[in-house]
């Protein structure tokens, strides 16, 4: 996988960044953040333009991120009902949804880089439930400058290292993934027992 990206970085540059960006902001499963490291080893060797491996990550991914939303505030719940037929989707935007419904805007910043496996999912909620789209697009931005100068910069920092940079970054994303399931699952099961306690309480008032 690292030498397959390294080496459409090194042919392709700035472009093949945006495309990756733009498709995985999209559900499409490439490694748009092993992209991002390997641009910044680029131009810390001084063979791409900083300037280039930045506005080809960043504009990927906004249109990305608005082309998401565009295509849920379309095609809204039909859309989401066909994506959810599969179980593991169905489970990943049940999360994206909890998120955006508790966060709003907030769950779309941190969606574009602290769990950013939600990211495309939380594009097309927030679409679909009408987040208002001026709301949507300024945490959107502001998110995705992080994630970018992040990656970006952590590939010039490290150059020579890319591919365990790549591997301990995956993992710690995953682990906040993980940890954001927990504590949705501890809030709905708490909701559930409030809720059956509410109920069990109510034929005691009513005699």
């Amino acid at each position: 996988m690292s030498e397959t990206v390294f080496a459409l970085v090194g042919a392709y540059g700035p472009w093949v960044i945006f495309a990756s960006a733009f498709l995985s902001c999209l559900a499409l499963p490439i490694p748009t953040s092993l992209m991002m490291l390997t641009g910044g080893a680029f131009v810390a060797t001084g063979d791409l333009d900083p300037w280039g491996v930045v506005a080809g990550a960043y504009a990927g991914a906004v249109i990305g991120d608005q082309t998401g939303y565009l295509i849920g505030r379309t095609g809204g719940v039909a859309i989401l009902s066909r994506l959810a037929r599969a179980p593991a989707r169905a489970a990943v935007l049940e999360r994206a949804q909890k998120l955006v419904d508790r966060r709003g805007g907030l769950g779309v910043f941190f969606s574009t880089w602290l769990v950013a496996p939600l990211g495309p999912w939380v594009n097309f909620i927030a679409g679909a439930t009408r987040l208002g789209w001026a709301r949507f697009t300024l945490w959107d931005v502001l998110g995705e400058t992080i994630w970018v100068s992040v990656y970006v910069g952590l590939g010039y920092g490290f150059a020579s290292q890319v591919a365990t940079v790549a591997e301990v970054l995956g993992d710690a994303v995953g682990l906040v993934v993980a940890l954001v399931v927990a504590a949705a699952m501890a809030l709905w099961i708490r909701a559930v027992l409030r809720a059956q306690a509410a109920k069990e309480k109510a034929p005691a008032r009513a005699r």
